[in-house]
């Protein structure tokens, strides 16, 4: 069995969502301090006793988190309905190029809400 790490990022955005009901309150724009664990699995190097260094993960993700915080999520090509469920697919499959052991992504849109995303 592997292991797993995860690294988490905070960011502010909003957005509104496009496909629910006129009188639904997600059809409005609003906000959200969105969290996004990144997992990655596999045996941990003998020699170094890690998977990776945790700053590969902060250096993948870097462009993908300037480019959603503190923004309206709508208006960013592929998230033009920018549920939590889509958000981490749209996430790991940006991520996946540059970090081939990528597992798992989770977009917390809540503290007591999250979408998860495995292929």
């Amino acid at each position: 069995m592997a292991t797993r790490i995860v690294k988490s990022f905070t960011f502010d955005a909003a957005h509104r969502l496009p496909q629910v009901a006129a009188e639904h309150k997600c059809g409005r724009v609003h906000g959200h301090t969105y969290v996004v664990d990144i997992a990655i699995e596999a045996d941990p190097d003998p020699d170094m006793g890690w998977i990776m260094d945790f700053g590969e993960i902060s250096s993948a993700f870097g462009p993908l988190l300037e480019e959603m915080d503190h923004r309206l999520l709508n208006e960013i090509p592929g998230l033009d309905n920018p549920t939590a469920e889509l958000m981490a697919r749209w996430i790991f499959e940006r991520l996946q190029p540059a970090l081939p052991l990528l597992t798992e992504v989770i977009v917390h849109e809540t503290p007591t809400t999250a979408a998860s995303y495995q292929p």
